[in-house]
């Protein structure tokens, strides 16, 4: 196994792995500074976290005033779990030290954590567990804590929380929802941003009219990056390790995976691994069809939980049928009526199968939409 291998995929990108955003590393960088709430909106794997985190260790190296805490929702099902990691990540975000966090717990906590732990790691953190009968009568007591930390320290401080669509898993979401906006709306120590990996329910939560959090700060649309974007970092990379590609053969992968970040650099990674110097395209559409062969097994086993009717309608937006709702097209792929198709929709959106860019319907993983295409449908 090669070491030192020039692209990433799968991980948060830094540094020299980080891959362009100039425009909007600037703009959340504004926004962080200027107290300006932030929500971050794209489909999965477009590198929403890895965005976040350059920012964040710009302004660590920029702005001494400023704290980022970092919140990763994934495993928090209940409010109970979101307010002891909530706790736990902002206590040690307000801390230079040790002590600092500890102290900090008691005194703005103390009544509502009936223990403390702390690992014996040098670098360690506190972790807190709360009483949940407590923490009940008054959860703004847990939801002012950043404030309370931000404003004692004269700092600034960030709270940045990713798969931020989870707190829909909590028993009343919506209850939750509005005490929290009721509480952190008023913070004016304390920057909010919350992204997420399920574009169309934090679409539902930001966007709209009849939710808590509708208008709560400024809505930023992650854009496909360029294929001149993916083509000079391609080259770039090649360079960097000595082997080279050309500017046709780099924008090539980013077409071929779609401009998709995670994919573009997957297919990169295997392209580079075949080249001994110089890349060249047959290279690059047998590393295209290595890497669908890999993905078959679970692309086969997608598309086998699908209902018929589903698999219908993919089949005929691969074939660039436009209106679905015509009779003719409700015949001939057998999808039912028109009321059935709008069920569909819905349905593989859910699964985050499909997605609606400006209106428009994509299937948001390139690799399924090549390989339902390709060899499911054979379409050519």
């Amino acid at each position: 196994m090669e070491k030192n291998l020039p692209f990433v995929f799968g991980i948060c990108a830094e540094n020299a792995d980080f891959t362009n955003r100039h425009e909007e590393t600037k703009q959340l960088i504004r926004n962080f500074e200027g107290g300006i709430n932030t929500i971050l909106i794209s489909p999965r794997r477009w590198g929403k976290t890895s965005l976040v985190a350059h920012v964040n260790a710009q302004l660590k190296r920029k702005n001494k005033k400023i704290r980022i805490c970092n919140l990763d929702l994934f495993s928090v099902r209940n409010e109970a779990d979101f307010y002891a990691q909530y706790s736990t990540a902002v206590l040690n975000a307000g801390g230079n030290k040790l002590a600092e966090a500890i102290d900090n717990a008691r005194k703005y906590l103390g009544k509502l954590i009936p223990k403390i732990s702390i690992s014996p790691d040098p670098n360690s953190e506190i972790a807190v567990s709360l009483d949940w009968k407590e923490v009940k009568k008054n959860p703004a007591d847990i939801m002012d804590l950043p404030e309370k930390i931000a404003k004692n320290k004269g700092i600034r401080m960030v709270v940045c929380m990713d798969e931020f669509q989870n707190i829909s898993t909590f028993e009343d979401p919506l209850a939750f929802q509005k005490k929290f906006r009721s509480v952190i709306q008023k913070h004016k120590h304390v920057t909010y941003c919350f992204y997420g990996s399920k574009r169309h329910m934090l679409m539902e939560v930001f966007t709209k009219p009849s939710m808590p959090f509708y208008k709560f700060g400024d809505i930023i649309f992650l854009q496909k990056m360029t294929k001149e974007t993916l083509s000079a970092f391609i080259q770039k990379r090649f360079r960097d390790t000595g082997k080279s590609i050309s500017q046709a053969e780099a924008t090539n992968i980013a077409l071929l995976a779609d401009c998709h970040p995670y994919y573009t650099q997957q297919l990169a990674q295997q392209a580079w691994l075949q080249t001994a110097k110089k890349c060249n395209m047959e290279i690059i559409q047998k590393s295209h069809e290595r890497m669908c062969d890999q993905f078959s097994l679970f692309f086969q086993s997608l598309t086998d939980s699908l209902s018929a009717t589903q698999v219908n309608f993919l089949e005929a937006f691969l074939n660039g049928e436009s209106s679905m709702y015509a009779t003719e097209i409700l015949q001939k792929y057998k999808l039912g009526t028109s009321a059935n198709v709008s069920k569909i929709k819905k349905a593989l959106q859910e699964k985050e199968i499909i997605d609606f860019l400006d209106e428009k319907p994509i299937i948001l993983d390139p690799y399924y939409a090549y390989w339902l295409q390709k060899r499911y449908f054979k379409i050519h």
